[in-house]
């Protein structure tokens, strides 16, 4: 079932509950019990009834603002029959069709005239009603926040250094939802602003069981629209992380950034730690730095700070040695970082650490070595690849019909059964594919690789394996805000100073230019605006009523 019809089921299903709650109290407002079946129309009366924008109707039934809004109406419709005590608004909430349904069908139930009594309200009335005014408007600026989080744009934190030097640790991004074609919404009730789960309930560190933020059952299928533009290679491109086993919402994994560095049909490599596409090398952009690990040798402990002051924060193990000397593995080090180090008076040795071509790169969960930790491990983990030495691995597109047999199975397994949906078994060293045995199979979406810049320190898709278009997220957009410090990286001895990076803010991150435009002004008059706004409004209203006098 695709998404539109999937959701015009969904609408129907709640315009029947609605109908079938409160026929007989749209009698009593004086319309035709009809009208409460009626999608949107429903809605649309209350609000009228109840002296509110008319236009809120169309939000009732958006996926994740809709269910917000539903209650706010339910609220103003059972209001409007006297149910005003905290209780009678807690079960509206909880259970909103079966506590209308309670009203709808009680004998004693009447219409009551909100502006009735107005005169005759007692300070104590008068100061709730103040707080139901308050309450809404607190519950308007959630909703258009989640319009614009979930439809347009969304802030994204880079907790990480997988693409250091282009984006820093304690980077605040908002991410185009719409740069490759809009991706609409998959579990439609959910809590706003939240991606995968609440908060950490369970076993620390192990969101597997946390509560979800979303209702999994409630379910569309996905969809994308005004796909104008694909990932291009060197986008740096907002995804959902293709193995999270935690989440089977594709909109719900947790959401990664790297750079798009190759795209559907292209051959990727990685030689001696350099990258490259198409068997040639990759193009380096004005706002990347080539970077690496390397191993640093030296007679004395180094001053690690006075070197972030220098070159700002450099991730580092320190280990002191035997004789008095330390060791210290620098990650992301450029060529010219690298020479500086060199030079300084206590270092005795710098190499670059590459590792041994044809060394699998295989990570275990136990220490009998029986248990492969694929997250950890290179993909696929059949073959005698690691991070600095990788293929040459064709990207899959959608159409190519590629060979299935006991070689190539984990290369693309998970395709077949989680990204394309279809079962998977091997049976007596055969390989069945929907019941049907195989030995060959059609890609049904294209697929791209995404690598972190910084390609020694970056959990990407030499681990995970194949991006599924599905799910791509959008680009970011801008830097809203940098914070050095903001989280800590368990990966170093030292940690970076706290500081806030006011040059970074408000630039543009994909443009591919090392001097990227500071848009500081755009978001001064988005701000003047959104706070101005109430201001202007009354100051206009408050002229024409002199005008009028």
């Amino acid at each position: 079932m695709n998404y539109f019809l999937t959701y015009t089921v969904y609408v129907l299903i709640l315009s029947v509950l609605m109908g079938i709650s409160t026929w007989k109290l749209f009698k009593k407002m004086g319309y035709s019990p009809l009208f409460a079946f009626i999608p949107f129309y429903n809605y649309f009366i209350i609000l009228k009834e109840t002296k509110h924008p008319k236009w809120w109707a169309i939000l009732s039934y958006l996926p994740i603002v809709g269910p917000i809004m539903m209650s706010v109406f339910h609220l103003y419709l059972v209001k409007k029959f006297g149910k005003t005590l905290f209780k009678d608004q807690i079960l509206t909430v909880i259970l909103p069709f079966i506590y209308m349904a309670t009203i709808n069908y009680s004998k004693e139930v009447e219409l009551e005239d909100e502006n009735a009594n107005e005169l005759f309200l007692t300070d104590e009335e008068k100061e709730a009603k103040k707080k139901d005014t308050f309450l809404g408007s607190i519950t308007f600026a959630v909703v258009f926040a989640t319009i614009i989080h979930v439809f347009v744009t969304q802030p994204f934190g880079i907790p990480t250094g997988s693409m250091e030097r282009t984006l820093l640790v304690g980077d605040f991004l908002f991410v185009n939802k719409w740069s490759y074609g809009y991706r609409l919404p998959m579990r439609p009730v959910a809590i706003p602003f939240l991606q995968g789960t609440i908060m950490d309930t369970g076993q620390k560190g192990n969101p597997k069981d946390d509560p979800k933020s979303y209702v999994d059952g409630v379910k569309l299928p996905y969809t994308r629209i005004l796909q104008f533009s694909k990932p291009q290679k060197n986008d740096v491109v907002v995804f959902n992380y293709p193995q999270d086993s935690v989440h089977t919402a594709i909109d719900r994994k947790d959401p990664y950034v790297k750079r798009c560095v190759a795209t559907a049909g292209d051959t990727f490599e990685m030689r001696a730690g350099r990258l490259f596409v198409n068997g040639k090398p990759e193009t380096v952009l004005g706002d990347q730095e080539v970077q690496h690990r390397y191993i640093v040798t030296t007679d004395s402990q180094l001053d690690i700070p006075t070197l972030y002051k220098a070159y700002g924060f450099l991730p580092v193990v320190e280990q002191q040695q035997n004789n008095g000397g330390f060791i210290y593995a620098f990650q992301g080090l450029t060529d010219k970082t690298a020479k500086d180090i060199k030079g300084l008076p206590h270092v005795t040795d710098i190499t670059e650490d590459v590792s041994v071509k044809g060394e699998a790169a295989i990570a275990y969960r136990d220490e009998a070595r029986t248990k492969i930790d694929t997250t950890q491990s290179i993909f696929p983990v059949n073959k005698p690849w690691n991070q600095d030495w990788y293929g040459p691995v064709r990207i899959p597109k959608k159409g190519d019909v590629v060979a299935i047999n006991n070689e190539t199975l984990p290369m693309f397994q998970w395709i077949i059964s989680e990204y394309e949906h279809n079962s998977l078994e091997k049976k007596n060293g055969k390989i069945f594919i929907n019941g049907k045995e195989a030995n060959q199979y059609t890609i049904q979406q294209d697929y791209y690789m995404m690598v972190g810049d910084n390609r020694d320190a970056s959990l990407d898709a030499r681990f995970f394996g194949f991006v599924p278009e599905e799910n791509i997220v959008g680009k970011p957009m801008f830097t809203w805000m940098s914070v050095q410090g903001a989280f800590a990286d368990s990966s170093s001895s030292y940690q970076a100073p706290f500081k806030i990076r006011w040059d970074r803010m408000f630039k543009a991150t994909n443009t591919g230019e090392a001097n990227k435009t500071s848009y500081w002004w755009i978001a001064a008059m988005i701000l003047i605006l959104f706070f101005g706004w109430e201001y202007f409004v009354k100051l206009f209203k408050k002229n024409k009523t002199e005008d009028e006098l």
